[in-house]
């Protein structure tokens, strides 16, 4: 017979660490967690039954029963075994032990065989540690078929790889807002479809069942902002003026001001074939003039005559100084011409109208009375003349007679028609590609998922993780025109500018992106398959910001401005 089991009872769980970190193996080449404590409990039970009872169950405790029974204990292998009383094995080859050494000593032999075992198995996991202790229990006692003794399967127990801090993100950060504009598109009233495609859900008229977000004019209806749009200068049209319209009641500004909610220019690719081929200029008079509201509140006509009095011939087609017949093409006329007039009716930031582009269609150096920062608009910096006040006309017509009489200066001003106009140019020019209309409407689904972000019961999301000390922030990106963002991930140990553009190209580069402008632009300034960044900025920014004025202030400005903006929104312009 054999006496009763001693069980031994690990306790504590794995150490659950945040972050992988290599183990060493053991023996048998083998990885696992380290275990933080043991527990040694003796029990003279025998298969988890005491006293004829069940044994309880432990709720707190993940562990094992390893169950090792010294039997049949013989002094001499032919010897035979007689039970005691107490259970205990006696042999007659040995002399009869007391029941309380054999007590003493069987605690004893169990616990060296642990010993060794801990020593062997070293940093195995639970699941293996269990059935390699229970071989070496084997050594002294069978144990009983798993019926009999249920041992917990402990395969959950294991350490799995932990997920990165990008995956951790990706998922925590995640987001259902309550509105999917595939479904539930964006609704304008006030004004017909005028687009193609949309990055975003998009619908202009009416619809009786529902209120509308957005309705050109001031709207009547709670919840839905009002847009004012208009191409003209507010010097004729005070409501133009940002300022003015916002204290009017309009939500959303639409004019030519870049300064605007949504700007409405007069260029786009589709509408002027820019980079259309030079003609050879072959009109005696050095410029063409096509000028027909003879009362401009600017000194336009002022500068005409002053330059007509520095001896330049200037042909004009239009109703105000006339000596050409005006019933010509316009763009066909100016091509035979070397300068082209475009005076403007106003001298108003950002407001250039067709006079100017027109004139790069014709490859015509245009002479500009109008925006005071129409550089910002010029496909290169020798592009044009510009006029700013009438004290410039003399300094203006000198350089005009000096292009005029020396081609090879003058080819210089038209260079960009072969080389291709600046990067600012292109990116002003491709804002363009995506309707305005469109570009409302992205602005407007931009609203209202920024509105849903605010409100108290918004999911709240980390937007960075930390590990040891290293900590990885969450960014999204979309291209401007488009709605959908992409996420991007910066490490602290590299929280710059350069590693931002690196990150957006990257990302955009493994998903094959195509920009936006790819179809409008010409052939000949397309480019290949490469993206190129011309900048990145937070998304909200008006496209003057954006485009001209926004900088960070160095790497510092844009760690602060993602410290402070938890899953910080941008913009890019690929050029």
């Amino acid at each position: 017979m054999v006496g009763d089991p001693i069980f031994l009872t690990f306790v504590g769980d794995p150490i659950q660490a945040k972050q992988p970190r290599e183990l060493p193996t053991n023996t048998f080449g083998l990885r696992a967690p380290i275990f933080p404590s043991f527990s040694y409990v003796f029990s003279p039970t025998f298969l988890g039954k005491r006293e004829g009872k069940s044994h309880p169950k432990e709720s707190r405790e993940e562990g094992f029963h390893l169950m090792g029974v010294l039997s049949n204990l013989r002094g001499s292998k032919t010897g035979t075994t007689t039970a005691t009383q107490d259970g205990l094995p006696n042999s007659n080859g040995f002399s009869s032990m007391p029941k309380k050494k054999w007590s003493n000593l069987m605690p004893l032999l169990v616990a060296l065989v642990v010993v060794a075992e801990i020593a062997l198995l070293g940093r195995l996991d639970m699941a293996k540690n269990a059935a390699l202790v229970d071989s070496w229990a084997d050594l002294f006692y069978r144990s009983p078929p798993q019926d009999d003794f249920p041992l917990e399967s402990l395969a959950s127990d294991r350490v799995s790889e932990p997920e990165s801090c990008e995956e951790w993100l990706e998922r925590e950060d995640a987001v259902v807002y309550s509105r999917d504009f595939g479904k539930d598109p964006v609704l304008v009233s006030g004004a017909e479809k005028e687009w193609n495609s949309c990055s975003v859900g998009c619908q202009f008229g009416s619809n009786p069942s529902k209120v509308p977000d957005a309705a050109f004019g001031l709207a009547q209806t709670t919840g839905t902002a009002c847009v004012h749009r208009s191409m003209e200068s507010s010097q004729y049209y005070s409501e133009n003026n940002i300022a003015l319209a916002r204290r009017r009641g309009y939500n959303i500004v639409m004019t030519t001001s870049l300064s605007s909610d949504v700007p409405v220019g007069y260029f786009s690719w589709a509408e002027y074939d820019i980079m259309a081929p030079v003609q050879p200029k072959t009109e005696n008079a050095l410029a063409a003039a096509f000028i027909s509201n003879c009362g401009a509140r600017n000194f336009r006509l002022q500068a005409l005559e002053a330059l007509e009095k520095t001896k330049i011939k200037i042909d004009s087609y239009g109703g105000c100084h006339r000596n050409h017949d005006g019933r010509v093409d316009k763009v066909e006329a100016l091509k035979r011409y070397k300068f082209s007039l475009a005076f403007e009716n106003s001298n108003e930031e950002d407001y250039v109208t067709e006079k100017f582009f027109q004139s790069l269609v014709a490859g015509s150096v245009p002479v500009v009375v109008g925006a005071p920062n129409i550089l910002d608009f010029a496909p290169s910096p020798s592009s044009i003349l510009h006029i700013r006040e009438l004290g410039d006309v003399e300094s203006v017509a000198k350089t005009m007679k000096h292009l005029a009489e020396n081609p090879e200066a003058y080819n210089q001003s038209l260079r960009w028609k072969y080389e291709g106009p600046s990067d600012s140019f292109k990116a002003l020019v491709d804002m363009a590609a995506v309707h305005s209309s469109c570009r409302l409407c992205v602005h407007l689904a931009t609203m209202i998922q920024e509105k849903e972000e605010q409100s108290p019961g918004f999911k709240k999301r980390p937007c960075k993780c930390t590990r040891g000390s290293e900590t990885v922030y969450h960014l999204y990106v979309r291209e401007r025109g488009r709605f959908e963002t992409e996420s991007i991930f910066l490490r602290s140990g590299n929280v710059t500018l350069e590693a931002l553009e690196s990150a957006v190209l990257s990302k955009f580069n493994s998903l094959k992106h195509v920009p936006i402008w790819k179809a409008e632009r010409p052939e000949s300034i397309r480019g290949g398959d490469e993206l190129k960044v011309y900048r990145i900025y937070p998304v909200g920014m008006t496209q003057r910001q954006a485009l001209y004025t926004f900088r960070f202030e160095g790497d510092g400005g844009f760690r602060s401005h993602l410290e402070s903006n938890p899953c910080a929104k941008f913009e890019v312009i690929f050029v």
